[in-house]
């Protein structure tokens, strides 16, 4: 089976780079790592308007009912890019959350805000996240999904806990007032968006820092030559190119499998495929960069610390592993 975007998603990949670039992305996530989110959110308001976060909203709630494959186009970008906030809180997580409740309430009360980009939302899984949510102080909407109730959430402490990327704002948060009861399946959906998104948001950052590592290799010199023409620096940076190259199937596998028996063990390969490709692109690009890859002056260091912070910020690589073999066993044997 051959697969491959259409020309109306590769063009809004495209447009929602040109946005991303123009609007100085990086310079937004090192104001957001500060305290000033102002910037941050300027920029996610942009990329809402034009449609990325109500891509997999229905019209009704003012979205664009569209595909979780169109979604993974516009993450991919977003992760690209190292956009800073609740992005994949706001732009999968929540929306799939919202619309699958057996009360439609909460989507016609919250959704349209979403997709618009007047309301950033984020939300923690008390099973996977330990009351943990990204970014709660900027969050418009805070939602805690446990035990199969959802419910508005709060803050329980005025500072956010310690991550190794310093653009992500960890607050311990606890349910307050209930939402939803008996919302299992749809909180159970939801996380699994969670987990393709991140492998989405991965994937991105992963050919980032390739880009920026190539570009290096190119200009920086040693022995009178450019050290992207010693033999080393080829094979490492041909090694991120394949490992990316094959994340990528897997990715798009996963949104295509979403609302099929499959779904749990689709993302979870996907985010364990991009998360090791993305890491071993932050590999290379501090052996390739050399110390200065790793300081805060550096923008490749944005893009380092947001693949170790995301690598887990879904479940470990065992956690996902332990879901993949759990439905490989699960699986009725061939013939």
């Amino acid at each position: 089976m051959k697969f491959a975007l259409a020309t109306e998603q590769q063009d809004f990949a495209a447009e929602l780079r040109k946005v991303l670039d123009a609007a100085q992305a990086p310079a937004a996530t090192r104001a957001w790592a500060a305290g000033d989110t102002a910037k941050g959110t300027a920029l996610l308001r942009q990329v809402a308007e034009m449609g990325a976060f109500g891509l997999i909203v229905d019209e009704q709630y003012d979205g664009a009912e569209a595909t979780p494959v169109d979604l993974v186009v516009a993450l991919v970008e977003l992760g690209r890019a190292a956009a800073p906030g609740p992005v994949i809180e706001s732009a999968a997580v929540i929306p799939a959350l919202l619309q699958r409740l057996p009360n439609t309430e909460p989507a016609r009360r919250w959704l349209p805000a979403l997709a618009g980009g007047a309301l950033l939302g984020t939300v923690s899984f008390g099973a996977t996240q330990r009351g943990i949510a990204l970014d709660a102080d900027a969050a418009d909407l805070v939602l805690v999904a446990d035990g199969g109730t959802l419910a508005v959430g709060r803050r329980t402490a005025a500072g956010p806990l310690a991550s190794i990327d310093p653009a992500r704002k960890l607050f311990q948060v606890e349910a307050d007032e209930a939402v939803a009861e008996d919302a299992q399946d749809a909180i159970d959906y939801a996380f699994d968006l969670g987990v393709l998104a991140c492998a989405a948001l991965l994937l991105g950052a992963g050919r980032a820092l390739l880009d920026q590592t190539t570009t290096y290799a190119k200009q920086r010199k040693q022995f009178g030559r450019a050290i992207g023409e010693f033999q080393a620096v080829k094979q490492q940076l041909a090694d991120v190119l394949i490992a990316l190259d094959l994340a990528e199937p897997l990715l798009y596998r996963a949104a295509l499998t979403l609302d099929s028996d499959d779904r749990a063990r689709d993302v979870s390969a996907a985010i364990v495929a991009c998360g090791d490709a993305a890491h071993r692109a932050s590999r290379a690009g501090l052996q390739v960069h050399g110390a200065i890859g790793y300081t805060a002056e550096c923008d490749l260091s944005l893009w380092i610390t947001k693949v170790a912070a995301l690598r887990t910020a879904w479940g470990t690589a065992d956690f996902h592993r332990g879901r993949i073999a759990d439905a490989l066993r699960a699986a009725p044997a061939a013939g």
